[in-house]
């Protein structure tokens, strides 16, 4: 037997469309997840629908159940929210997450599934994967009681990890962005907000976000001898140019990347994907995180949704997409 649902794919770089997927009955082991909402990851996912992810990270982008192949077409997303309608006993009727595309309903295994949490309101849960990538980052830069430290870019990822470090002990927190109006989140969160250019400096740690080469540079300049920047920020197939010849080599600076794909060398010997997953849905009790999911839209509106996103017309951290009543 199968039942149908609809599925958001990118048909060309700039053009996405609704296409009708069939589904079979789930076997053993599976889950059959009705959607409730998803989250458009905002940098991403607009690099994704331009068509600029590089061929030689084709392999490393691939979604978890992504179907085709980039620059297109190709079903792409990885922040979903549904209910399991058919299943193990334990997991039938319980609100989960799942690393799927925008889709209105889908079958996978019961362990790519992770339960949310009754204190978590599911349309807060879409942020999950963000968070998941906040918590990787952490483990990789490893902040210290009464560090200073600073985030560059207020955008879905940098305030992700701006609102977990805001709870670490003795620990200092600014967010930096070019938009003034980024000050009222960083203020939902519970940390300082600075403009690029009030930013303070002899900074412990500083965690780059913002996909600019100018953000980058600027994380450096704050850094004090022999600090580090944790560099977040994906740029796609646009390359980066920085001025190294003043204090990187004289203050021993380091630059250090890090990616969600693979869990932290820090936690790898003990921690799986799905413990990392768990955790941050566990953060995610926390109401401030709200203050990132910026606008809603039907999942019939996707499309242009992303069209918007993409060119800048549409500003937004985290957009929901809804699906009740698609």
């Amino acid at each position: 037997m199968t039942r149908e649902a609809y599925a958001f794919w990118l048909r060309s770089p700039g053009e996405g469309e609704i296409r009708p997927v069939r589904l079979a009955d789930p076997g053993e082991d599976e889950v059959l997840v009705r959607t409730r909402f998803t989250g458009v990851s905002r940098g991403t996912e607009t690099l994704v629908f331009a068509g600029r992810v590089p061929a030689d990270q084709y392999a490393v982008m691939r979604a978890p159940f992504q179907e085709g192949d980039f620059p297109a077409p190709v079903k792409y997303g990885y922040l979903n929210v549904g209910v399991v309608e058919e299943g193990p006993a334990e997991l039938r009727g319980r609100t989960v997450f799942c690393l799927h595309p925008h889709q209105t309903a889908y079958v996978v295994p019961a362990s790519a599934v992770v339960p949310v949490p009754d204190a978590v309101p599911p349309a807060r849960a879409v942020l999950a994967g963000t968070v998941e990538t906040a918590v990787n980052a952490l483990w990789d830069a490893a902040p210290l009681v009464g560090d200073r430290v600073t985030v560059v870019g207020a955008g879905m990822v940098g305030c992700c990890v701006a609102a977990v470090l805001a709870r670490f002990p003795g620990v200092r927190v600014q967010l930096v962005d070019t938009d003034p109006a980024r000050a009222d989140v960083a203020a939902a969160l519970g940390v300082d907000f600075a403009l690029p250019e009030e930013t303070a400096g002899g900074r412990d740690l500083v965690v780059h976000a913002s996909a600019t080469a100018a953000g980058l540079q600027r994380s450096l300049d704050l850094l004090v001898p022999e600090g580090t920047v944790v560099e977040l920020s994906w740029y796609g197939d646009r390359p980066v140019e920085l001025a190294l010849g003043g204090v990187f080599h004289s203050g021993r600076l380091t630059i250090r990347g890090s990616q969600v794909g693979t869990v932290s060398p820090a936690r790898r010997d003990r921690r799986s994907y799905a413990d990392r997953l768990a955790i941050a849905l566990d953060l995610l009790v926390d109401p401030a995180f709200d203050a990132l999911i910026t606008g809603e839209s039907r999942f019939v509106e996707l499309p242009d949704v992303l069209t918007r996103l993409t060119s800048g017309e549409l500003p937004a951290l985290c957009h929901l997409i809804a699906y009740d009543g698609e």
